[in-house]
């Protein structure tokens, strides 16, 4: 098999800086525009814990403006865990005063609607955006909310597996590719993996703590995976005549969405 080589150099993953963006968390969370001259927002929901109720697993979705705001319309878009859709399509909110769609009163300018989540639903942060339609002009993003849902399932660590490194001995004369991949199992379900990764020690037993993250998303061409969703994560890096020489170690991990980590993997790597 050829692999394309993705420009990703051991010698660049043990040395390059790592940069954290820390984002602050609001009671409100976000509102954008909270001011304008046909509307302003009073307050979002949900924007806590949520967790999962076998009786009545229905969750209102809603958004509050000041009684003197002129919406034309109101919808929500939900991103799951995974950072995608939890909906086939937008969710229009209505203040209809309809128990069905989760309101309690008409036309007191709070727009509601009804989600029901799942047992299986993955656990983790699920973000909310609200866009306002007003007079039937185009939608805008008017505030955000983030809730944090848990499925009320037992949380069980992922497993980790046949970790390769092919090849795992490299003379090193030109810039040589080398294939990573693990096999990754979780009782909660391949959606339940947050990051699966490598971090590299150098042959002095030196590291910079840098992940190397792998995939298993089918992309052949740049991460060397070849179908995605079938628990094989991979990853494509390179070596050159710039490594030191010498016996590196591969720590191999997976982590899912609660926290819990897996079995660790070492792995060597041996650069002449």
């Amino acid at each position: 098999m050829k692999f394309q080589i993705k420009k990703l150099s051991l010698g660049f993953l043990i040395t390059y800086s790592l940069f954290f963006f820390i984002s602050c968390e609001k009671e409100f969370d976000t509102v954008i525009d909270v001011q304008k001259s046909s509307y302003q927002v009073v307050s979002v929901s949900p924007k806590d814990s949520v967790l999962f109720n076998v009786e009545d697993s229905s969750l209102v979705i809603r958004i509050e403006f000041t009684p003197a705001s002129l919406i034309s319309s109101v919808t929500a878009e939900i991103i799951n865990p995974a950072g995608k859709s939890f909906l086939n399509d937008a969710l229009t909110l209505y203040d209809n005063g309809k128990s069905e769609n989760g309101d309690q009163t008409a036309n007191d300018k709070i727009f509601s609607n009804k989600i029901f989540m799942k047992s299986n639903d993955l656990n983790g942060n699920y973000n909310i955006k609200f866009y306002v339609n007003e007079n039937s002009a185009q939608s805008k993003l008017a505030a955000w909310s983030t809730f944090k849902f848990r499925n009320g399932q037992s949380n069980v660590a992922p497993i980790i597996s046949n970790a390769l490194v092919d090849p795992d001995t490299v003379v090193v004369t030109d810039t040589i590719p080398i294939l990573t991949s693990l096999v990754v199992q979780d009782e909660n379900g391949l959606n339940d993996i947050k990051e699966v990764y490598f971090i590299v020690y150098r042959p002095d037993g030196s590291t910079n703590n840098n992940k190397v993250f792998l995939y298993d998303d089918g992309n052949l061409t740049l991460n060397g995976d070849q179908t995605a969703g079938d628990g094989i994560y991979s990853r494509i890096i390179s070596v050159n005549q710039t490594n030191a020489k010498g016996t590196y170690r591969f720590e191999f991990k997976a982590v899912d969405r609660g926290g819990l980590q897996s079995n660790i993997i070492n792995y060597p790597v041996l650069i002449q």
